[in-house]
């Protein structure tokens, strides 16, 4: 098969490449991938800002859907032709406090589609079972192959933050995350500010559309100010960090948030931060971080995807085939796109 893989421990170091046809093991099948999302992370580790944890080459991508092709030895209840999606935990150990409790995307041995294992940039991969979610006959493989970061977002702002109706939420980020953290947030009943920079302006757009009351530019707004305006001073009682790779975003949050608010983290920091905490005590706020999800958190992002209450279609701006990776690899990063997604054929 012809898969886009990282080659070598450098930086732009993928290819398209011929690799074998990949066999289902025991308790596994081989889904067909017909869509796959770009993610921020896989733009991280294509300029080797992420530490490689695995052999070479590796084919990139944990965002995906598409049908099952094959069934290995032991499979039950799924059949060839079923349309699914699947988590990116490819590897757990199964019997840490953590699995044992549910909580397996905290598994530390835990290992992810698309960095220790080969990923979906590819027509075919192996998943375990354990991994499947059936995809609803009316939501399209292209917007299913996206349930992994609405589950992202699910996970952060439904399950890890506190919002009350009429709250104002701060969203700093206007990625992809932070777009659906937008959607889930109205959807418990906030007021949501979007935060973005100069150079965002399309992704800033989406946001308009999709309800945010308020578009605030980091590098021209005075968005304390603002805050201060909105809330007799008093400040915002949650903001939610997407913003991978930066200490500002942290900055700005812990300013902006009131005493005995809340901030979650959702963007990586990708190396060290000059943040103080200070703020953090003076107000007494609560830190909350967030990663990955849990089975429940994909169920029932499935059935809204299928309702059409998450707005997937809006966030999906470049619709590419695979052999169109450099292209949509640097309309992601110049902010040209919102989210990418490449098409693949078995």
């Amino acid at each position: 098969m012809k898969a886009l893989a990282r080659v070598a421990i450098e930086p732009r170091a993928l290819e398209i490449r011929s690799l074998p046809d990949p066999t289902p093991g025991p308790g596994e099948v081989i889904v067909g991938v017909a869509a796959a999302g770009l993610c921020g992370s896989d733009l991280e580790a294509y300029h080797q800002r992420l530490a490689p944890t695995s052999a070479l080459p590796r084919v990139p991508g944990h965002e995906f859907a598409g049908r099952i092709v094959a069934l290995g030895a032991g499979v039950g209840d799924w059949a060839i032709g079923d349309r699914v999606v699947s988590e990116t935990a490819a590897y757990i150990c199964g019997h840490c406090a953590f699995c044992r409790t549910g909580q397996y995307n905290l598994c530390p041995r835990r290992q992810g589609f698309g960095f220790a294992v080969d990923g979906a940039f590819a027509p075919y991969v192996p998943v375990p079972t354990r991994c499947l979610h059936r995809v609803p006959d009316n939501l399209p493989l292209h917007l299913a192959a996206l349930t992994e970061p609405v589950c992202v977002t699910y996970n952060a702002v439904v399950e890890k933050s506190s919002i009350a109706p009429g709250d104002l939420v701060v969203i700093v980020g206007s990625g992809a995350i932070g777009l659906l953290a937008l959607q889930w947030a109205r959807s418990r009943g906030a007021v949501v500010a979007v935060v973005g920079i100069t150079g965002d302006e399309t992704r800033l757009d989406v946001a308009r559309q999709l309800g945010a009351v308020a578009i605030w530019d980091a590098l021209k707004d005075d968005i304390d100010a603002a805050v201060r305006e909105r809330t007799d001073g008093l400040g915002v009682p949650l903001v939610i960090d997407t913003v991978g790779g930066a200490s500002s975003s942290m900055d700005l949050a812990l300013r902006i948030v009131r005493p005995a608010g809340q901030i979650t983290k959702v963007g990586w920091f990708h190396g060290t931060t000059n943040t103080t905490m200070d703020e953090l005590i003076a107000k007494a706020v609560r830190l909350q971080g967030s990663f990955s999800h849990t089975w429940p958190m994909w169920e029932r992002s499935l059935a809204l995807l299928a309702d059409g209450s998450m707005q997937i279609a809006k966030i999906i701006s470049d619709d590419l085939p695979l052999s169109e990776w450099q292209k949509g690899y640097a309309r992601s990063e110049s902010k040209a796109a919102v989210k990418v997604v490449f098409r693949l054929e078995a």
